[in-house]
């Protein structure tokens, strides 16, 4: 656990600057199990601080591995300079940034980090339990992985905070051979927000989740080519999920949009049908915990919902405090920094599509001819939306009703155009939160969202 800063380092800041001094420790804890055998047991960590002076509309940054006191007016001093520098040399001559709500925050309970051999007997039993139960594999592996950032900020103007936003879960991949014997593979992922202690107590608990995939992953094996060209489908709530972030969150980061993406030319239009609307989450949604809480940015900004389109209008963009000032918006919390040693950059924090009113039984119905996808193992968007994603399972509808499992295929599209074409939206939200964001600096995210009906581009054979 870091400690707090005794002094805060607010008396180190002096007066002509905005500053930031952040201490920061990332914990990784990672078991694998390939075939029963133990093939990666690891822990490991990294500490350290960094400062950030922003003068002029110019940030200098500096940083150190080391969370001791004494470190913390060296690295200032660094950033200072670094900040003097450049001003020096682009001159904007911007005016100081105005203050964010001051205040403190303080999580309140310190996650567990329990021993590694409590994940180690945990995989092992969930494994013989695979060995017994699902004959047809031939290939399975388990692996954990709990991560936690664990934060003590201070700010110049702004609110000061100690936060965790730890992370565990485990992977379930299982590979099966097709009647021709060609190898499927499907896997599976169970945890979320909290430490290893709170999420993984039984490991019966797991074995429902064993069952579910393996029942899919021989339906697969029976599975079909889906047929190629634009067809109505329905996304599940993962694939949903991953199209607000990659296509349409990524293109309304206020860092985005000033190099050119394309909601820069979209703000107060309709780029979606009236029965979409979209949130980037801070803390809570849907009367809920969100995935992966953020209560205060990286900047000292606490932080609120950003509402990003409303009944089909794009209505909003995610800034940090510059690009608020920009663009004439508030700051709502979206500057965050993955490692000691990353600056802040705009980010997302648990971007959804709200759910409709429709049940996802009348959504099949409704279909004549297409398909139904659940689930995605890939994705990539541009900044022009334009994606493309995996898609590792699914099936048919035909008649109104689900037929045949599919083998992989992929979704095509440009996010802007495919939005307007829903016409029905579920009542239920589906959340995933056990990748990483991969913009310059990895950043663990929440998304999701509830089954769309809509017209897509579908890769085929």
């Amino acid at each position: 656990m870091l400690r707090e800063f005794s002094s805060t380092g607010r008396d180190l800041f002096g007066g002509d600057a905005d500053a930031e001094v952040r201490r920061q420790r990332n914990t990784v804890r990672t078991v694998a199990l390939v075939q029963g055998d133990l093939l990666q047991n690891e822990r490991s960590e990294t500490a350290g601080l960094s400062a950030r002076v922003i003068r002029g509309g110019v940030a200098g940054f500096a940083s150190v591995a080391d969370v001791s006191e004494e470190s913390v007016k060296a690295v200032l001093d660094e950033a200072h300079k670094n900040a003097l520098f450049l001003d020096g040399q682009v001159a904007l001559g911007k005016p100081r940034l105005p203050a964010a709500p001051r205040g403190s925050f303080r999580m309140a309970r310190e996650p567990g980090d329990p021993e590694q051999k409590k994940y180690v007997e945990f995989a092992r039993e969930v494994d013989a339990y695979i060995v017994k139960n699902c004959p047809k594999l031939v290939s399975r592996r388990l692996r954990f992985r709990a991560d936690c950032m664990e934060k003590v900020l201070t700010v110049s103007g702004g609110t000061d905070a100690h936060t965790y936003l730890p992370r565990c879960y485990l992977y379930l991949f299982f590979t099966a051979n097709t009647p021709d014997g060609v190898p499927v593979d499907l896997y599976s992922v169970v945890g979320g927000y909290g430490s290893f202690d709170t999420l993984f107590r039984d490991p019966e608990a797991i074995f429902p989740e064993v069952d579910l995939l393996y029942g899919k992953l021989l339906a697969k094996t029976e599975g079909i080519r889906p047929e190629a060209g634009e067809k109505t489908c329905i996304l599940g709530g993962s694939l949903t999920g991953m199209l607000a972030h990659e296509a349409v969150g990524h293109t309304v980061e206020a860092d985005l949009v000033l190099g050119g993406s394309v909601a820069g030319r979209m703000l107060g239009r309709v780029v979606a049908s009236p029965l979409v609307s979209l949130v980037d989450y801070a803390h809570a949604a849907f009367g809920k915990p969100a995935p992966l809480p953020v209560y205060v940015d990286d900047e000292g900004t606490p932080a609120v919902d950003a509402e990003i389109i409303r009944d089909g209008i794009l209505v909003g963009y995610l800034n940090n405090r510059d690009t608020a000032v920009r663009f004439g918006m508030k700051p709502q919390g979206n500057a965050r920094a993955y490692s000691f040693s990353d600056e802040p950059l705009i980010r997302m924090r648990n971007t959804a599509i709200l759910p409709g009113s429709s049940r996802l039984s009348d959504m099949i119905a409704s279909v004549e001819d297409g398909y139904y996808l659940t689930d995605t193992n890939n994705g990539q968007a541009d900044t022009t939306g334009e994606f493309m994603f995996g898609v590792s399972m699914g099936y048919e509808i035909k008649n109104g009703k689900l037929g045949r499992a599919l083998l992989d295929t992929t979704i095509s599209g440009v996010a802007f155009e495919m939005l307007k074409t829903v016409d029905m939206v579920s009542d239920t939200v589906t959340w995933s939160s056990s990748g990483f964001c991969g913009k310059k600096q990895p950043m663990p995210v929440g998304l999701g969202g509830p089954e769309l009906r809509c017209r897509l581009m579908m890769g085929g054979c």
